[in-house]
Order: structure tokens, then C-alpha cells, then sequence
């Protein structure tokens, strides 16, 4: 197998531009939206989201093979099923707090089995671990391209409606009291995450998505001191996790996607590991 570096500039190999470029795209998305999932605590609601889109995915694979509904795109699947599932979590985590930990294990449980069901009947063999842990060297220009318009989309809503996000984040009842639509921004940041995680799936696996919406914001809370520094620390974070774990895979022929997540997963914890050392030492 040639090195990494060699076969980026190889013609032969593009697929290995378009994953490194995915890494890069991907980390806009896993930065911003991540260190707002990181912050309002809302990482089990994402989960469940990421997870129950293998319904849609299912369920596009057996109408198209069926000839139900011809060339029905998985990535179309998923984001129906991403949205409906944002939706109910986010009115049941508004209106009934008591059901919220249920709600979200029903969606969690029951996507994922409609996905295993509709695979099962799918005429010819279809994998559910290429959805489940993803697979970047399959990345295609269209899944760039929607990232690009996503990222684009993330960043202008994150740079205009700022103030909000972050009064909202850190104190809720204090923004509603001072005008901010607090269930509205609420129910609009599960519907962009639930949006990126369809594409972000792509990247490292409908599994591992919620790691990587988590573990780089949490490494970025270490060292950020406002939540436009965490963001933007989480994204640098990002990027240097998906091109070393594309690296390693690539050098050791083993799965990106989890390489990526074990090098976010290693670095956070070390990142924690000094924190604490340091903290017993000052507190000495």
C-alpha cells in the first residue's frame, strides 16, 4: 500500500481527496452545532435522532428495490425519518419533561428496528453496518456539495441569531423573560442537527455521529472561554481529528470512521486527565 500523503496528490485515488475534504467540511458542523448539543445538554435527544434514521434508510432501500417508489435515495429516507423523529422529541421534551427519557428510548429503539425490518425484506443483501459505522472513502461530490451548502446554512444561522443562542444556552427562563423565542430556537437547532447528522452519517456511522457531535465540544470546553470559542476551538479540534483518523486508517487499513472517533474519544480524555491533575496540584 503506497503512504497517504502519496496517494492524496495520485490521480488514481480521489476518494481519497473527497474524504479528506469531508473531514474538513464535516468539522464546520461538528464544531458549531456540536458545542451548542454540548452545552444545552442535549446529547441523548441527538442519539436518539442519529439512530432512528436507519428507519428512513431501511425503508427507502426496500421501495426502491421493490419498485414501490424507483431510485428512492436513502439520504431522503433518513432525513424524513430525522425530521419526524426532531419533531416528536422536541414537542414531548417541551411539553411533557416527565416522558422525555421514555419518548426518546421509544424513537431510539423503534427506528432503528423499522431499519432492520425493511433491510430484512429488501430483495439482495444489504449491510446495515455500512449505515451504522459509515464508510468516508465512499463519499461522494453530491454529499460534498450538500455539507458545503449545510455549512454555509450552520454558520450564517449561528452568526445571526448568536445573542439568542447563547442566552438561551446558559440561562433559558432568563431569555424567555426577556423575549428571546426560546421553544422556537429550541425546536430549530434539533431540526438543523437532526439535518447534518443524515449527511454527517456518511462520514463515521449513524453509531459514532453523536461522538463526534460531543467529544471535540467537550475537548474545546476545556480550553474556550465563551461559546463563539468553543465553537470555533471545537471545529479546529474536529479537523485535526478527521485528518489524523483518516490518516491512521489509511496507514494501517482499519476503518476511518472509528479511528476518528478513538482519537476524539483519547484526546478528550486526556484533555480531562490534566485538568484534574492540574486542579489537585493548584488545590494543594
Amino acid at each position: 500500500m503506497i503512504s497517504f500523503f502519496d496517494a492524496l496528490f495520485n490521480a488514481d485515488f480521489p476518494f481519497i481527496r473527497n474524504a479528506l475534504l469531508a473531514g474538513i467540511l464535516s468539522s464546520v458542523l461538528f464544531g458549531v452545532l456540536g458545542a451548542m448539543v454540548t452545552v444545552r445538554r442535549i446529547a441523548s435527544l441527538a442519539g436518539a435522532i442519529s439512530h432512528a434514521v436507519l428507519g428512513g434508510i431501511g425503508m427507502a432501500l426496500y421501495l426502491s428495490a421493490a419498485k414501490i417508489i424507483p431510485g428512492f435515495p436513502p439520504i431522503a429516507g433518513a432525513l424524513i425519518f430525522a425530521i419526524i423523529s426532531a419533531g416528536i422529541i422536541g414537542a414531548v421534551s417541551l411539553k411533557a419533561k416527565q416522558r422525555e427519557d421514555t419518548v426518546i428510548n421509544a424513537i431510539w429503539a423503534i427506528g432503528m428496528s423499522i431499519g432492520v425490518l425493511f433491510m430484512a425484506k429488501t430483495a439482495g443483501y444489504t449491510d446495515p453496518s455500512s449505515y451504522l459505522f459509515g464508510n468516508i472513502l465512499l463519499i461522494s461530490k453530491r454529499d460534498l456539495l450538500l455539507m458545503a451548502i449545510l455549512d454555509v446554512f450552520v454558520l450564517f444561522l449561528a452568526w445571526r441569531f448568536y445573542p439568542q443562542l447563547k442566552a438561551c444556552a446558559f440561562d433559558e427562563e432568563f431569555a424567555r423573560v426577556r423575549g428571546v423565542p426560546a421553544n422556537m430556537i429550541f425546536l430549530a437547532l434539533l431540526t438543523v442537527t437532526a439535518a447534518a447528522i443524515v449527511l454527517l452519517q456518511t462520514f463515521v456511522g449513524i453509531v459514532m455521529v453523536i461522538a463526534m457531535l460531543t467529544l471535540p465540544a467537550g475537548t474545546a470546553g476545556y480550553f474556550a472561554r465563551s461559546l463563539g470559542g468553543m465553537m470555533l476551538i471545537s471545529c479546529g479540534f474536529s479537523a485535526l481529528f478527521s485528518a489524523g483518523g483518516l490518516v491512521l486508517g489509511w496507514s494501517f487499513d482499519l476503518p476511518v470512521g472509528a479511528m476518528v472517533v478513538i482519537l476524539a474519544g483519547i484526546v478528550f480524555l486526556s484533555a480531562g486527565a490534566v485538568r484534574v491533575i492540574r486542579n489537585r496540584k493548584h488545590g494543594g
